[in-house]
C-alpha cells in the first residue's frame, strides 16, 4: 500500500513563523494523557507504550506549547501497520525527516498541538529522548538553566526555529553526556 509522505515544503512551512517559549503549564501532562487515550485503541497491540517526551514532559520547564509524543513499537517491521492505523484516525506519515529510526506523523486538525513520532524499542533517538527527559526530571537546577537558555534563544530568534534549535544543541549534547555518565555502572566510571 502507498502512503504519501508530507513534503519537505510542508516541514519548512511548519518551521517558519513566530513561536514562543511559555512558562510550564500543568495542562501539558493532561493533554498528553488525552492524546495517549486516543492513540492506544487505534494502535492496539502494535504499541508497546507511549511516552511523553520533550520539554513539556519536564515539570517546571518552559517550552513551546507543543506536546512531543513517542509511540514505541517492538520493531520497524511493524511500521506499515502503524502507518495504516494512524492514517485511519487522521495522521499523515512524514517519513523520518532526516532522523533514522524515528518516524514522524502530522496530526489531524482539531487536536491540541503535538508532534507524534514512532520509534522501535531499540531506536537510538528514542533512547536520547528518554535519557534527556529523565536527566532533566532528576535535576531541576539543570532544567532551570535549560529553560533560561530556551527563553533567551526564543527572544533572540522569534521567527527562526532553526537558529533556536541550533542554539540549544551544545547544551543538549552536554546534558546527554552527563546523563550517560550517571547511568554507567560505578565500576566503569
Amino acid at each position: 500500500m502507498y502512503y504519501p509522505i508530507v513534503t519537505r515544503l510542508t516541514e519548512l512551512r511548519n518551521m517558519a513563523g513566530q513561536f514562543e517559549v511559555v512558562p510550564y503549564s500543568e495542562t501539558w501532562p493532561k493533554t498528553f494523557q488525552a492524546l495517549k487515550a486516543r492513540l492506544e485503541p487505534a494502535l492496539g497491540a502494535l504499541c508497546r507504550r507511549i511516552e511523553h517526551v520533550g520539554s513539556t514532559s519536564v515539570p517546571g520547564l518552559p517550552a513551546k506549547p507543543v506536546i512531543d509524543i513517542d509511540v514505541v513499537i517492538e520493531e520497524d517491521d511493524q511500521l506499515e501497520d502503524v502507518i495504516e492505523r494512524l492514517a485511519a484516525i487522521g495522521y499523515a506519515f512524514e517519513g523520518d525527516k532526516g532522523v533514522p529510526g524515528r518516524y514522524a506523523f502530522a496530526s489531524p486538525p482539531g487536536l491540541p498541538d503535538h508532534h507524534l513520532y514512532v520509534c522501535a524499542e531499540d531506536a537510538p533517538e528514542l533512547r536520547r529522548h528518554l535519557l534527556f527527559r529523565d536527566y532533566l526530571r532528576r535535576h531541576p537546577e539543570e532544567a532551570a538553566g535549560y529553560g533560561e537558555l530556551k527563553r533567551r534563544l526564543a527572544k533572540e530568534n522569534p521567527v527562526d526555529r532553526v537558529a533556536y534549535t541550533d542554539g540549544k544543541t551544545g547544551w543538549i549534547e552536554r546534558a546527554l553526556g552527563m546523563a550517560r555518565h550517571e547511568t554507567l555502572p560505578t565500576s566503569t566510571r
